[in-house]
């Protein structure tokens, strides 16, 4: 391995840096263009895309949805990330980070309340204690839920903004930190693989939003559906994180959560904006 850069003594930003998001990616935070957000029928008015960290949103709604708590309805907006929508004043009156997911929860408007909730795992939370659904009462399992929510939120951004950036977005292979992130993937895989040799799920033997959470990142690895990097990893050798994998995955409102703010894949992997249940249901006929 060789290295020709030499860091300077003040960074600048270089306008020719490559990658997938360079035209998107500046070093300062706020709005750059005046937008107001779309705002649907719903209590609840969801604005993300079908990434990993929209994924468990949608799922979660799906999920409350499907244990029959109307009131979670929700409309979901399409923020095309790629295009600069997160930067508008509206996005940013909602999440000043600039980062999908971002939520509104209307329901208690006519006493002039609006909560803005932005942070895919605290937007789980929200719901989940709004609701009484996906986190346990019981102290010692409430905090282990949360020990392995806490877990993703810290762990992901190695799994993609780390290792899926140098493996499948950099403008180059570099070997170093491919390596420096497939040695810390490879880690958190099986960490994940002997916590679901003891359980049926990843906080015990309930469903909860831990697995709501780290699906979407590390179910969708193991699956092949993200990075194209399943062979690459070796994740057939993490068995028993491919049976909880595969066991998730066929859960009815995973099916459908995942299917929501996607813009790419087969006609029936997509539901661009969800508006209603229908919008949904008429994608999902035409699954083969």
């Amino acid at each position: 391995m060789t290295n020709n850069y030499t860091p300077p003594r003040v960074w600048k930003m270089d306008d020719e840096n490559g990658g997938e998001w360079a035209s998107i990616n500046r070093p300062d935070a706020g709005a750059r263009f005046e937008q107001d957000l779309p705002l649907g029928q719903h209590p609840f008015q969801l604005y993300s895309m079908g990434t990993p960290n929209g994924q468990k949103v949608t799922i979660m709604f799906e999920e409350l949805l499907a244990q029959g708590v109307k009131e979670a309805e929700y409309d979901a907006h399409l923020i095309r990330i790629g295009e600069g929508d997160q930067f508008s004043s509206g996005f940013v009156a909602v999440n000043p980070n600039s980062k999908i997911p971002a939520l509104i929860d209307r329901s208690d408007s006519k006493n002039g309340s609006e909560h803005h909730i932005f942070e895919s795992g605290n937007i789980l939370l929200y719901l989940a204690e709004k609701f009484g659904h996906f986190l346990p009462q019981s102290p010692a399992k409430r905090v282990e839920t949360l020990n392995w929510l806490f877990w993703l939120q810290g762990s992901a951004p190695y799994l993609g903004g780390g290792f899926g950036h140098f493996y499948a977005y950099a403008p180059e292979k570099f070997e170093y930190p491919i390596n420096r992130f497939s040695m810390e993937a490879k880690r958190q895989l099986d960490l994940l693989n002997k916590q679901l040799a003891q359980h049926n799920f990843i906080a015990g033997d309930k469903y909860t939003i831990a697995d709501i959470a780290i699906w979407p990142w590390y179910g969708n690895l193991v699956l092949g559906n993200i990075y194209d990097a399943a062979e690459f990893l070796d994740v057939s050798s993490y068995t028993h994180l491919v049976r909880w994998a595969q066991t998730v995955a066929e859960r009815e409102a995973v099916k459908r959560g995942k299917l929501v703010n996607r813009t790419w894949g087969e006609e029936w992997e997509q539901v661009p904006e969800r508006h209603s249940a229908e919008d949904i249901n008429k994608i999902l006929q035409l699954r083969p």
